[in-house]
């Protein structure tokens, strides 16, 4: 499902983001960058040692907070690691949508025209797919109605029923 923001796309897509051809994707990270399991794991198996090794070097960021590296052996030229917030931990919206935010503005600040996102923080973080999608929805296409040079962005989800609580969520924001 697409729609048109100010020119520029979101799309909702059921598919495996490792396997995107976007500029970049981004990895659900944790703070300290380290590629363990759920979508970290699968860019870690399929993007090779490098992306970790980068990661390393990098050392960390703060929740909310994005980095950059490039992405090994994926088909998509950068992984931005986004640091969701943990369910409980307190703040987690905001944090949610600066994770968001973030990532965007790694993304433009690097001249990249296209993004694929997971939906942060829902795995082993625990944060509710619904509100995740409500924030993120909502936070890039705040951004999108803004200058950026950002031409697409896709949010990936792996399984239906994420993708039909996305594809819902966009439809309410845009009518479509």
């Amino acid at each position: 499902m697409n729609a048109k923001i100010n020119n520029r796309t979101i799309e909702i897509l059921q598919a495996d983001i490792t396997d995107m051809q976007t500029d970049a994707i981004v990895n659900a990270a944790n703070a300290q960058l380290i590629l363990g399991g759920g979508v970290a794991g699968a860019i870690r198996r399929k993007g090779g040692p490098s992306i970790q090794a980068e990661c390393d070097k990098i050392g960390g960021t703060f929740v909310g907070g994005a980095v950059i590296t490039t992405a090994g052996n994926l088909q998509a030229k950068y992984v931005i690691h986004a640091v969701g917030p943990r369910q409980g931990e307190g703040n987690e919206d905001e944090k949610l949508k600066n994770a968001t935010l973030n990532s965007l503005k790694v993304a433009n600040d690097n001249n990249l025209k296209s993004i694929s996102f997971p939906a942060i923080s829902t795995g082993i973080f625990g944060f509710p797919i619904e509100k995740c999608a409500q924030i993120m929805l909502a936070a890039t296409i705040d951004y999108l109605k803004k200058s950026t040079g950002i031409e697409k962005v896709v949010f990936c989800l792996f399984s239906k029923d994420d993708y039909n609580i996305f594809k819902n969520e966009l439809q309410s924001h845009t009518g479509t």
